[in-house]
């Protein structure tokens, strides 16, 4: 099978946001306790902060993380978390059906971000709280000195302020689910009344306000339309959320299925310019997709703590997918979406970081190591910064309408380089891939990484944690201004070019 592309440095989608390549952790399950944090683990440092999760984290280069939640943060005091830590209360999680012992609050999980070169974006509750408690969130956090919250920040510790530029108001506030669960008007009214708030205090923070949780929510896209009325004037971005899953174990359904991404993400950028159009407004509005992940490996192990059969355990073992090859191809696909989708989708944060939903598994006491899907999103995040280009591309579809060959591509200037990310959907058929290169001068191949695997279902494990690994590529050739590689079946590729 034969699949061109046509590169051209002068057609691109956009700069891409660093920040899409963010991540996300949430009061959930191991992801905080005995995941970034075990005071008794032979790697902690002086701060509790498990020392082999750090390494992994700062290899990824993450640029921004989501916290505290997530459904955790509607029900959350976010006063729990400060102070002396004899002195901080355990609270019951509804959302978790879980104890949380607030051992740690902002301070600590501000030194964890110094500590793995990451910046904050914060989470303010508009669920069983609103607009008081979120104004005095912000201030803590931010503000120099001379204020009841800043003040108390200090005595706390924390001399200087955080400066945490990004603020998400609320979270899934159009699920049932959710504590304090709104309609589109009564959550439209009060975010709109909390970002006014917000910016009465400082104008240049960007503030992210709820989408739908999902596609498929029957208040979609209606959501959008009805929550961007209300805020268009006073927020930066509009958060989307999506997980992915293969219960039906077929292999092609799963791998198509980041065109329903692409096609959620087209839906709502249609409401943004619907209302901005509305509005007369000559501001932008951009999403961000604030957690996406393949999720479904774990839910039935879930269900007897999910459900209160087990009490209110204090980190349990919650959402923890352990994740196959076929979840590489997955994620690899939703990355290659972003970047063609960089143009409106601006952050976005894979959820979740470790344990949870996680590319980083940890053993309490024991190892921490990569699972499949760290490596697709360690070489988005390393080499997929920079600008997307607008690749034009023919190749063989399935019946529905969906290329066996997915491709992006991203062109950094500062280092002369050229990143191809490709991913073949095809069970059986080799792809021989060419794309010709136009306006970059002379190019040489300077890394070529691969992922195939016989088994589909192949995982990472303590014991074996490179099971599923990338590796040198062979083959991968540019001659003339043409790039030529072949993509195996069912592979993930990353093929880097430059001087």
């Amino acid at each position: 099978m034969k699949a061109t592309a046509v590169a051209h440095k002068n057609f691109t989608v956009s700069k891409i946001d660093d920040r899409l390549y963010g991540a996300f952790l949430e009061h959930l399950g191991r992801a905080i306790y005995t995941g970034i944090y075990e005071p008794d683990h032979p790697t902690a440092d002086a701060n509790g902060m498990r020392g082999d999760v750090i390494e992994l984290v700062k290899e990824l280069d993450v640029p921004v993380v989501r916290y505290p939640g997530g459904n955790f943060v509607s029900a959350y005091n976010w006063e729990d978390g400060i102070g002396p830590k004899q002195d901080r209360p355990t609270r019951l999680d509804l959302a978790w059906h879980t104890a949380e012992s607030n051992e740690v609050g902002i301070h600590e999980f501000a030194e964890w971000c110094k500590s793995v070169g990451t910046e904050m974006m914060l989470a303010v509750n508009l669920g069983s709280r609103g607009l008081d408690a979120a104004r005095n969130f912000v201030e803590y956090v931010n503000h120099p000195g001379g204020s009841y919250w800043s003040d108390l920040r200090k005595k706390n510790g924390q001399e200087e302020p955080w400066n945490v530029k990004l603020w998400c108001l609320g979270n899934e506030m159009d699920g049932p689910w959710q504590i304090g669960h709104k309609d589109a008007e009564e959550y439209g009214k009060l975010a709109a009344e909390t970002a006014k708030a917000i910016r009465a205090f400082d104008k240049s923070l960007e503030l992210v306000v709820c989408g739908s949780s999902h596609s498929n929510m029957p208040t979609y896209p209606q959501w959008e339309a009805t929550v961007l009325e209300h805020t268009y004037d006073v927020v930066d971005y509009i958060s989307l959320h999506m997980y992915f899953a293969n219960h039906e174990k077929n292999a092609s359904n799963y791998l198509a299925l980041n065109q329903k991404l692409d096609d959620y993400i087209v839906a709502v950028q249609g409401a943004i310019n619907y209302v901005k159009a509305k509005k007369r407004s000559k501001k932008d509005i951009y999403i961000s997709f604030d957690e996406w992940n393949v999720w479904y490996h774990s839910r039935q192990q879930d269900r007897k703590i999910l459900e209160g059969q087990e009490g209110w355990p204090h980190a349990p073992a919650l959402l923890e997918d352990v994740y196959n090859f076929e979840d590489v191809l997955q994620v690899g696909l939703i990355l290659n979406t972003f970047i063609r989708r960089s143009d409106v989708v601006k952050i976005a944060c894979i959820a979740q970081l470790v344990n949870v939903i996680a590319p980083i598994m940890t053993e309490k006491g024991g190892d921490a190591w990569r699972q499949t899907i760290y490596y697709p999103y360690y070489f988005a995040s390393r080499f997929g910064r920079g600008t997307a280009l607008d690749l034009s591309i023919d190749c063989p579809t399935y019946d529905s309408g969906v290329a066996y060959a997915d491709v992006s591509a991203v062109h950094n200037q500062e280092e002369g380089a050229v990143t191809v990310f490709a991913v073949n959907r095809h069970p059986d058929e080799m792809v021989d891939f060419s794309v010709e290169l136009q306006g970059f001068g002379d190019m040489r191949v300077i890394d070529h990484q691969v992922m195939t695997h016989g088994d589909l279902n192949a995982v990472n494990t303590s014991a074996k944690p490179d099971e599923v690994a990338p590796r040198k590529g062979e083959g991968a050739s540019v001659s003339g201004d043409t790039l030529s590689v072949s993509l195996p079946p069912y592979s993930y590729q990353m093929v880097r070019l430059g001087r």
